[in-house]
């Protein structure tokens, strides 16, 4: 199964993905390349494959990307060999990309399962963001005006989890992750001869 979470930068997709593959078994969230610089506590290979432009478009041209995009000025993108390795090996696949990836996935696989995060409101929003120390005003606020524009399309996801308390907010994912995988289409019943 693919579940694909979105989210306005800094509502806490990534941070709910990692805590998802601690809670559910089976599920493994994918890394995904980029371009962009690693910020002071990232590692390559662990937060994102960390390459350089000529690098990451030489892939997208071999194809080798479920999906990419372009976001903030830099490029993102999901291995599909690394997805059909999941699969291949009977796991599911976390994934936290920006609302166009999703938008790819959603043609590719439709019945992957689409969640996206919301803050609690657009100041907590700010806050988060600055809270990072990672990036300039200016790209805050650009960061700021891209949210919303992306959540915009909350109704393209069949899931909405508004990230006000971490906890709780996990549990959701959680509680959404563990519902679809018992969806009488996902489940193989071949055990009782039907």
């Amino acid at each position: 199964m693919l579940v694909v979470v979105s989210a306005p930068s800094g509502a806490g997709k990534t941070s709910l993905c990692e805590w998802a593959v601690t809670a559910v078994p089976n599920l493994v969230h994918s890394v995904s390349h980029t371009t962009r610089a690693p910020r002071p506590h990232e590692v390559d290979g662990r937060d994102y494959h960390f390459v350089d432009e000529a690098t990451f478009r030489s892939m997208a041209a071999r194809g080798d990307f479920a999906e990419w995009a372009e976001v903030h000025g830099h490029l993102y993108g999901t291995s599909r060999s690394v997805l059909e390795t999941y699969f291949a090996a009977g796991r599911d696949a976390i994934l936290d990309i920006d609302t166009q990836g999703a938008a790819i996935l959603r043609e590719s696989h439709p019945q992957g399962v689409f969640v996206f995060i919301v803050p609690p409101s657009w100041e907590v929003l700010g806050r988060r963001l600055r809270q990072r120390h990672s990036d300039s005003e200016e790209d805050i606020q650009r960061r700021l005006a891209r949210a919303r524009e992306e959540v915009r399309h909350y109704a393209e996801y069949q899931y909405v989890i508004v990230n006000d308390d971490f906890a709780r907010a996990a549990k959701e994912l959680k509680a959404v992750i563990l519902a679809e995988r018992r969806r009488s289409t996902r489940v193989d019943m071949g055990f009782l001869g039907v």
